[in-house]
C-alpha cells in the first residue's frame, strides 16, 4: 500500500482512513501489509502493518556502515531492509539530492513543491517494489498513484487505487489540470477503481470517462473508540455548543455555517458556535462572523488533533458538516460515537449510509438553521438523534468495508 499519512500524524481524513481500512483488512486475517508514506515520524502503530518510510529507502548507493545506519534510522527501519534496498537501487539518482544515506527528505506533510514530493516518492516506490515482494499494489489518493503505476511497471502485479476524493471536490469544479492529469493516468492504469461513496464513483465514471465495470465502491467506517476516549471529562458551558471540525476551505462550505449561526443567533442567544481546524478561509470566516455581528459567539480553536477532537466533540450539542462537495466525510461518525446529534449536507457521501443524522442541502442555510434550532430545543429529538445515531454508527465497522476490498483484491488476481 501507498499512502501520504497515517496516524498519529494526520492532516486530514485521508490519514484515518488508510488506518483504519488497513487495520480493517488484517483483522479479516491471513493479510501481510506493507504501508508505505513518506516520512514516518516512529511512533505509527506497527502491529498490523509494516511501516516503510520513503524518506529512509536510498536511491543513491552509499558505502555505510552498520552501526551508523543504525544509529541515524534505526528507529523507523531495520538496518537490514536498508541494505536490501540499496542492493536495488536501479538508476543512477546521484545529481539528486540527497543525505548522507542516499536518501531523499520528505516533509511528510503538503509542502508548496508537493509535485516534487509525488516524483520522488515515485522515484522511492521503485526501489521498494523491486525489494518487497507483493500480490497486489493498493495507491491511496492521487498523491500515490505514480508510485502505483511505477511499482506495477516494475512488480507486473495488479494495481487498485483508492479514490478518497478527486480535484472536483476539493476545487468547487475548478479544477488543476496537473493534478486531473495524475488523477487521470491512475485510473486508467488501474486494474480496479475503489471509491469511498457512489456520489464519488459517479465522478470518477462521468468526469474521468471510466468503466463503470471498473469502479466499486466501499464506503468508509470508523475505528470503535477506546473507554478512556469515551469517558473524556470536559467542562460544558451553560450555552449550547454547536461544532464545525474540518478543514476551513472551500470545499468543506464554512460560510454556510457561520451563515446559518447568524440566523439562529436571531432567534436564540444561548448559544455559542465553533469552528474547529484551519485552513485558507479561516481568515475569511472570522470576518464573515465580525460582518454578521457574531464574533462574541463564535470562536476558532484552530486545528484539533487526538484527544482534542474528542473533548471539542464531548462539549457539543450538535455537529454540522455543511461539505458542497464531500466524497465521504467521517467525521459525523466520528461525532455520532460521542453521542453527539448530527447535521450533514445531502451533498456527502456518508449521507448514503446514515439514517440517523439530519440532511440539508450545504446552500440552504434556513433549513440548516431550522435543524440546529429544533435538536437544541426540543430534547425528545436531541435523545433520539444521539441514541439511534450511537446504535447506527457501532454497526459501521473497518472491518466490513476491509472484507469488501479483500474480495476486490481477489476477483483482480483471478482475472489476471
Amino acid at each position: 500500500m501507498f499512502g501520504w499519512e497515517f496516524p498519529p500524524h494526520i492532516l486530514g481524513g485521508l490519514g484515518t482512513a488508510s488506518y483504519g481500512l488497513t487495520k480493517g483488512m488484517w483483522e479479516c486475517g491471513d493479510m501481510d501489509i506493507t504501508f508505505v508514506i513518506p516520512k514516518p515520524f516512529g511512533d505509527e502503530d506497527k502491529h498490523f502493518a509494516n511501516i516503510i518510510g520513503a524518506s529512509q529507502v536510498p536511491i543513491a548507493w552509499r558505502d555505510v556502515p552498520y552501526d551508523y545506519v543504525d544509529q541515524r534510522i534505526g528507529r523507523l527501519m531495520s538496518p537490514e531492509l536498508y541494505y536490501r534496498l540499496r542492493d536495488n537501487i536501479y538508476a543512477d539518482f546521484n545529481y539528486m539530492r540527497t543525505n548522507d544515506l542516499g536518501c531523499i527528505e520528505f516533509s511528510g506533510r503538503y509542502p508548496d513543491n508537493l509535485l516534487e514530493e509525488i516524483n520522488n516518492y515515485s522515484i522511492c516506490a521503485g526501489v521498494i517494489a523491486r525489494t518487497v515482494d507483493c500480490d497486489i499494489i493498493h495507491s491511496h489518493d492521487w498523491l500515490t498513484y505514480p508510485a502505483g503505476i511505477h511499482a506495477k511497471q516494475v512488480t507486473g502485479k495488479p494495481l487498485v487505487i483508492h479514490v478518497h476524493a478527486t480535484d472536483f471536490d476539493r476545487s468547487r469544479g475548478n479544477v488543476n489540470p496537473t493534478v486531473f492529469g495524475i488523477e487521470k493516468d491512475g485510473m486508467n492504469n488501474a486494474d480496479h477503481i475503489i471509491t469511498v461513496s457512489n456520489l464519488t464513483r459517479q465522478t470518477v465514471i462521468d468526469k474521468y470517462g471510466i468503466d463503470p465495470s471498473k469502479v466499486t465502491t466501499v464506503h468508509n467506517a470508523v475505528t470503535p473508540l477506546s473507554q478512556e476516549l469515551l469517558d473524556v471529562q470536559v467542562q460544558k458551558p451553560k450555552e449550547k455548543i454547536v461544532t464545525f471540525l474540518g478543514r476551513i476551505t472551500m470545499q468543506k462550505g464554512p460560510e454556510y455555517f457561520v451563515e446559518a449561526a447568524a440566523k439562529v443567533l436571531k432567534n436564540d442567544n444561548n448559544v455559542r458556535f465553533v469552528m474547529a481546524g484551519s485552513g485558507d478561509m479561516m481568515d475569511k470566516m472570522i470576518l464573515l462572523a465580525a460582518e454578521r455581528n457574531i464574533s462574541d459567539k463564535f470562536h476558532f480553536p484552530g486545528f484539533q488533533k487526538g484527544k482534542q477532537v474528542y473533548e471539542m466533540l464531548k462539549a457539543s450539542d450538535v455537529y454540522i458538516m455543511p461539505s458542497v462537495s464531500e466524497p465521504f466525510g467521517i467525521s459525523p461518525l466520528e461525532a455520532m460515537q460521542m453521542g453527539v446529534p448530527s447535521i450533514i449536507s445531502k451533498q456527502s457521501g456518508c449521507a448514503e449510509i446514515l439514517n440517523n443524522v439530519i440532511k440539508t442541502d450545504y446552500w440552504d442555510i434556513d433549513a440548516m438553521a431550522d435543524a440546529i434550532h429544533s435538536i437544541i430545543t426540543y430534547p425528545a429529538m436531541y435523545n433520539q438523534l444521539r441514541e439511534d445515531g450511537l446504535d447506527e454508527v457501532n454497526q459501521i465497522t473497518w472491518d466490513k468495508a476491509g472484507a469488501k476490498v479483500i474480495d476486490i483484491y481477489n476477483k483482480v488476481i483471478n482475472n489476471r
